[in-house]
């Protein structure tokens, strides 16, 4: 009897091969897979599920390769679209990803799986409504979907709804408790409810089962951060940055932390992962290399780029006159609005706008990395004020225009840039300044951006003159604050820059302030003449009001 083994039989080995696909048994299986197309290189089956092997083990590029072979050898099978759909996916190609899923939809219409692939591929190119649609009708049909419940709870956080994604986020981890990611997307909805006691909750219970989950340590740092206990935010970071180095977003936040607790050097530093973080679009090339203060710039030109908020560029300016001094030639380059203004600013001779094509230059530096070159600590922070004025001619036509508003006439600003991180912390309500205008003085409204319930209630009040309407630019603002006797401001630009002209600014501030103001005193070293009231618990603007209307009172009285 001959001990010659028989013909390979294909059928048998796939049994064999899924079966240990099945138990955990790759790479047993993918041998046999191989085998397999080598004996029949348009096998669909062999070919489709290698693919799968290959995408379980990260393998993509291989993935996709097989599963378009797949696909060419059976385009009926909804199975193969499906399966290059989520490794295009994997690749960041949504719009193809789309197309694939589109198919196995039309092959199989009532594969619940493939409809949940079809709304996770919406939902990663931006299309929240139709992705929600699609995972609530995976949940009509399987209620106990997890992944259509995680889903949709994403899904209503992308659509700015983080009630209903928390709502979302707790039905699932209802049906798989102990989830680290379900306790993590928790945290995330939490922080943007302001939640940030339950938010860190949510993190450390995330922490408990996946002690190195990196968003979980970064989110866990931001909730305590909201909370002012910095030194155990900088720890948080500082375990994700040993975990992943290059951990952007980590270094950011951690920067913003040390900032606040007033460690200048360390935060400084840190501050410059800014480029790299989350979201961040790509940097403009400049075409001439970055300075950070390595050598002198003694004839030499730089440009000084603005890059972030209106009050950014406002509180940085400050640093040109002292570069200037050092014997370089400023090319200052911000935003429009600010450009008439920045005119009059000591040692920039050139000013632009972010639009126009600047003069030739040698070096650049944005101007949030101005104090990094200077090498500025807490006690060395350069405040040579007023270093911004107003403009004769503006002060000439305001002036008249507010020749029948008797001193004393207080300016008012609410709210910063909706778009802002923390702008649902730093911005108040105009309905809430109510108490202050029963003091015997004139208000002049500089808010430039109304939202709908603050024009309503603008609109009701006699006692605040609006003239935010009526301002061209930055230039226009500084006449008003300089004809004002006080300015009354949340965290905006309208604060920064009467402080940067050394007009008296009270500036009412959330109980987590933006780093620059610190954690605790009325002053700043930042701007002299500002004197900061800071909310004693997250959310107490009543309290602030309380105290600014008092102050307010006294100062009328004097």
């Amino acid at each position: 009897m001959s001990g010659k083994p028989g013909p390979f039989n294909i059928g048998q080995a796939l049994n064999v091969a899924m079966a240990a696909q099945r138990t955990g048994q790759l790479r047993e299986a993918e041998k046999i897979y191989a085998r397999v197309l080598k004996a029949a290189p348009g096998n669909f089956d062999a070919l489709n599920l290698l693919g799968a092997i290959k995408t379980r083990q990260g393998h993509f590029g291989e993935a996709q390769r097989l599963f378009n072979a797949a696909v060419k050898v059976n385009p009926r099978a909804a199975a193969g679209w499906s399966n290059l759909g989520q490794v295009l996916l994997a690749l960041k190609r949504g719009a193809e990803a789309l197309e694939c899923l589109d198919k196995a939809r039309g092959l199989a219409p009532d594969e619940v799986n493939i409809l949940g692939q079809h709304a996770n591929v919406l939902l990663s190119l931006g299309r929240p409504i139709e992705a929600l649609a699609e995972f609530q009708a995976v949940l009509v049909r399987m209620p106990q979907h997890v992944e259509a419940r995680v889903a949709c709870g994403l899904a209503q956080a992308a659509l700015g709804s983080p009630e209903l994604a928390l709502d979302e986020f707790d039905r699932a981890l209802a049906l798989a408790p102990g989830q680290p990611q379900l306790q993590y997307n928790r945290g995330v909805a939490l922080l943007k409810l302001g939640r940030d006691a339950d938010a860190l909750l949510a993190n450390d219970a995330a922490l408990a089962a996946a002690p190195e989950h990196l968003g979980a340590l970064l989110n866990r740092g931001r909730a305590l951060a909201q909370l002012n206990r910095l030194d155990e935010a900088v720890a948080s970071y500082d375990k994700a940055i040993a975990l992943r180095k290059d951990y952007a977003d980590a270094h950011f936040n951690a920067a913003l932390a040390l900032l606040t607790r007033g460690d200048y050097r360390r935060g400084f530093a840190e501050y410059e992962w800014r480029w790299r973080r989350t979201g961040m679009p790509a940097q403009k090339s400049r075409g001439r290399p970055p300075w950070r203060g390595e050598y002198s710039l003694a004839r030499k030109t730089i440009l000084l780029h603005a890059e972030q908020g209106l009050g950014d560029t406002i509180q940085f300016v400050r640093y040109a006159p002292l570069i200037a001094a050092s014997g370089a030639n400023i090319v200052l380059e911000v935003q429009s609005e600010l450009k008439t203004l920045m005119t009059r600013l000591d040692g920039a001779a050139t000013v632009i706008a972010r639009d126009d094509t600047p003069p030739p230059f040698d070096v650049h530096c944005p101007l949030g990395s101005l104090p990094l070159a200077l090498k500025t600590e807490l006690a060395t922070v350069p405040a040579q004020i007023p270093y911004l004025a107003a403009d004769d001619a503006r002060l000439a036509t305001w002036r008249a225009r507010f020749g029948a508003l008797p001193q004393p006439r207080v300016a008012v600003a609410w709210a910063g840039n909706p778009g802002h991180d923390n702008d649902r912390n730093r911005s108040i309500a105009f309905a809430r300044l109510a108490p202050l205008f029963a003091a015997t003085a004139n208000f002049i409204s500089v808010q430039r951006d109304l939202r709908a319930d603050d024009a309503a209630a603008l609109a009701g009040e006699h006692r605040v003159t609006h003239v935010a309407a009526e301002l061209e630019d930055f230039g226009d603002t500084a006449a008003v604050l300089k004809l004002c006797d006080l300015v009354i401001a949340v965290d905006t630009a309208a604060a920064h820059l009467a402080g940067a002209m050394g007009r008296p600014v009270w500036v009412l501030l959330p109980f987590a302030p933006d780093w620059r103001w610190a954690l605790h005193g009325e002053t700043t070293p930042w701007y002299p003449t500002a004197r900061l009231f800071r909310q004693t618990s997250p959310g107490d603007w009543e309290g602030v009001i309380a105290r600014v209307g008092a102050a307010l009172a006294s100062f009328i009285q004097a």
